[in-house]
């Protein structure tokens, strides 16, 4: 098959281009800068320099193409109690005017797929009733800046599933070479300075995905039926346990403890929600319908791999 992707250098597209390929597929990677076009070459894939931004350029490169996989944020490195607005904003464009471009594109090339990045930490309600499945009420009940990122992940949603071939991909959070999890990355540096906290009793619950694993399940639904999946792994976990587990992983200090008026003082209501209303997400339908399953289970596991960033081998294509 011939697949396009756009986003294909941020840190799901790289192992996800590699996987593909690895199963023979033809990859199209779409970037905006010329480094990620020479990035692409060596991994064997075709790179094109384009913005998503721009729907008259993007056209001619769906021609031929058999799936389209929207994987493209514009996310910093570390999300500011200041400004998270403006910091979201491009993100957010991407996934409302991106994706309207993206599929303009691909339907008039006559795209039978389009599969696209959406998150699987945004479901409403708190940590209380255990982890969602894809039909929980999902980003209705945002706190104070994110509910434009909210918004615009539901019309990403909404113009995928009207697709006939939409599939929306509801990732965890990510964890492995180039996330913010790595250990070069902005949460393990917050970690070591002792700026990530355990918030009140620590009852957030975290849904977690290897990188390697998000893109195989990628590769999963790209074979089957359009739907909404959660990509997670097998074990949604309360801030009380991974936090500290990931602090001993990077060999940083154990994470204070502060009350839910600190975080709000310090983070804002963003912080505040995260720290202390997440729920987990339930990957059964991911596993039932495509057939994936993680091959790293647990984020317990994956972690002992964090202080030297040990790589987890690939899933082999069916």
């Amino acid at each position: 098959m011939r697949i396009v992707i756009a986003g294909a250098t941020g840190v799901i597209g790289r192992p996800l281009v590699r996987q593909l390929l690895a199963a023979g597929h033809d990859v199209v990677g779409l970037t905006r800068t010329e480094a990620g076009v020479k990035a692409l070459a060596a991994a064997g894939a075709e790179g094109r320099q384009v913005d998503v931004l721009d729907r008259a350029a993007l056209a001619p490169l769906m021609v031929g193409a058999d799936a389209v996989m929207h994987q493209a944020t514009a996310l910093p490195a570390r999300l500011g109690p200041r400004g998270v607005r403006k910091q979201l904003a491009p993100t957010n464009r991407l996934r409302t005017e991106g994706t309207a471009n993206l599929l303009a594109a691909a339907e008039a090339a006559a795209v039978p797929r389009f599969l696209a990045q959406s998150i699987a930490f945004a479901y409403d309600g708190g940590p209380e009733g255990g982890p969602r499945d894809e039909d929980a009420s999902f980003g209705r009940e945002p706190p104070g800046p994110f509910a434009e990122a909210a918004a615009a992940l539901r019309s990403l949603e909404a113009q995928v599933r009207a697709h006939p071939g939409g599939t929306v991909l509801r990732y965890g959070l990510f964890y492995g070479p180039g996330s913010a999890f790595a250990p070069d990355g902005a949460t393990a540096a917050d970690v070591r300075r002792r700026r990530l906290p355990l918030v009140g009793g620590g009852a957030s619950v975290a849904s977690f995905i290897h990188v390697e694993d998000a893109a195989a399940a990628t590769l999963a639904a790209l074979g089957g039926p359009p739907g909404t999946y959660n990509v997670v792994d097998d074990e949604p976990a309360p801030a009380r346990e991974w936090l500290p587990a990931y602090a001993r992983a990077l060999g940083a200090p154990a994470p204070p403890h502060v009350a839910p008026l600190v975080a709000w003082l310090f983070g804002g209501a963003m912080a505040l929600h995260w720290s202390t209303r997440l729920a987990g997400a339930s990957n059964a339908r991911a596993r039932r319908v495509l057939g994936w399953a993680p091959e790293v289970p647990s984020w317990r596991l994956g972690f002992s791999f964090v202080r030297h960033d040990a790589p987890v081998a690939a899933p082999a294509p069916a």
